[in-house]
């Protein structure tokens, strides 16, 4: 059984810092496969964050985030990590891994991990 669980949200002041952690297991992903973040405010649709090519690392962003959220993993321990600085209020969601085979195989969620700023 596959599991993406995520890790490392708080709640933090406006203009802090926390990095999220996504632990996948279960099964190795194929260099097909991109992991992502994304995130879910009360009363708004899930909305990509970022994401990363298991494979070549290659890197997106949302506008939203660019500059100031960085996205990185580790294939061999089967980790996605964001690191999210200089963070807003309106950044306050609940984020969620996500791990997509991009058609070439299953889409996976993790059970998101709340991030709340405060002003």
């Amino acid at each position: 059984q596959v599991q993406l669980v995520e890790s490392g949200g708080g709640l933090v002041q406006a203009g802090g810092s926390l990095r999220l952690s996504c632990a996948a297991s279960g099964r190795t992903f194929s260099s097909s496969y991109v992991m992502g973040w994304f995130r879910q405010a009360p009363g708004k649709e899930r909305e990509f964050v970022a994401s990363i090519s298991w494979s070549g690392g290659s890197t997106y962003y949302a506008d939203s985030v660019k500059g100031r959220f960085t996205i990185s993993r580790d294939s061999a321990k089967n980790t996605v990590w964001l690191q999210m600085n200089s963070l807003k209020p309106e950044d306050t969601a609940l984020y969620y891994c996500n791990a997509d085979g991009r058609g070439l195989g299953p889409i996976y969620w993790g059970q998101g991990t709340q991030v709340t700023v405060s002003s």
